[in-house]
């Protein structure tokens, strides 16, 4: 037997700020929300989906585990000009020049990539 995700979670000072920021960058929609928390997911059900639970602290070092997104049925430079209009920015985590990918914060800092390929299509 093996596991597989079934959420991931997102310590936030402000939950709703960084629910509705990702619902709006993947299409999900919110399926709980409560004192503590909101949850997003695809509309169709399926998973893993995305928990935003409020903490305390702000986020004050480099994520050890993010998000590589994608482009779909866009160019790269589009979806980062839509990703940008939606309040994520771009950082600097010591990535270089010459990489494929951008990469990007959401609204409480938490980074995030874009890439322009996956690790799978620049292998081909």
């Amino acid at each position: 037997m093996t596991s597989r995700p079934a959420v991931i979670v997102i310590d936030a000072a402000r939950p709703r700020l960084v629910a509705d920021f990702w619902r709006a960058v993947l299409g999900w929609e919110v399926v709980e929300s409560d004192a503590d928390g909101i949850s997003i997911a695809p509309g169709d059900g399926s998973w893993p989906g995305i928990d935003m639970f409020q903490v305390p602290e702000g986020k004050s070092i480099k994520n050890r585990l993010h998000l590589d997104l994608r482009a779909d049925g866009s160019s790269t430079e589009d979806e980062l000009q839509r990703l940008l209009n939606l309040g994520a920015r771009r950082v600097d985590v010591g990535q270089g020049p010459e990489v494929s990918w951008v990469v990007l914060a959401d609204p409480e800092g938490n980074e995030f990539c874009l890439l322009s390929r996956t690790v799978q299509e620049m292998s081909r």
